[in-house]
């Protein structure tokens, strides 16, 4: 699995963060390599020039093999609170995601249970 990270021009960018980045990312997609070929990290600052705070961003898209990119996106007032909490997100959404692309690869099965809204019902001996 490949991790990719891109800062915009107002972070600056380090190659210290941008290896944790790399390195949260990593453990937290891990039991998804085989099924994810690259995570991509944009990270942000949403209220750079505008005054008030910080508003630092962290989005996530995951490749997922045959499947369409998962996406999410995470607000913080720092940039660790953002990439964690995006991470946590892109997890679960990842899951989800495969689970329900594993869910509708068998609905072409036939159903374990029969069907017995018709009166002509013969019960097979098939045990269940």
């Amino acid at each position: 699995m490949q991790i990719q990270i891109n800062t915009d021009h107002h972070l600056q960018g380090s190659e210290a963060r941008e290896q944790w980045a790399s390195d949260v990312i990593g453990a937290a997609m891990g039991h998804f390599a085989d099924k994810v070929t690259r995570v991509e990290a944009h990270l942000s600052d949403e209220n750079a020039g505008k005054g008030g705070a910080a508003v630092l961003r962290c989005t996530l898209e995951a490749r997922v093999n045959g499947r369409p990119p998962v996406a999410v996106t995470n607000d913080a007032a720092s940039l660790d609170s953002a990439v964690n909490g995006a991470v946590h997100k892109l997890v679960r959404a990842t899951g989800h995601a495969l689970g329900r692309a594993d869910k509708h690869a068998h609905d072409g099965r036939p159903s374990p249970v029969a069907d017995t809204t018709d009166d002509d019902f013969v019960p097979s001996s098939a045990p269940f």
